[in-house]
């Protein structure tokens, strides 16, 4: 079970990297001075891009505590 612990693992740092994509896109976004529509628009876009990442990064979590588990 140790393939199940390090794909998990990789599927977890994948939804890690996205979940700092998310962070650096709304600091970005927050920097550029943009009006309230805009600024609301371009965030709403990075909250999807968030829950799928948090998804991503559960789901590799749960396969690493699966494979734990069935070690």
């Amino acid at each position: 079970m140790d393939y199940l612990i390090w794909t998990g693992a990789v599927v977890s740092v994948l939804g890690l990297a996205g979940i700092f994509y998310c962070i650096l896109t709304v600091a970005r976004a927050k920097r550029a001075g943009l009006d309230d529509a805009a600024l609301r628009a371009r965030l709403q876009r990075v909250v999807v891009v968030n829950m799928a990442a948090l998804f991503i990064s559960v789901i590799g979590l749960m396969m690493v505590v699966v494979g734990i588990f069935l070690k």
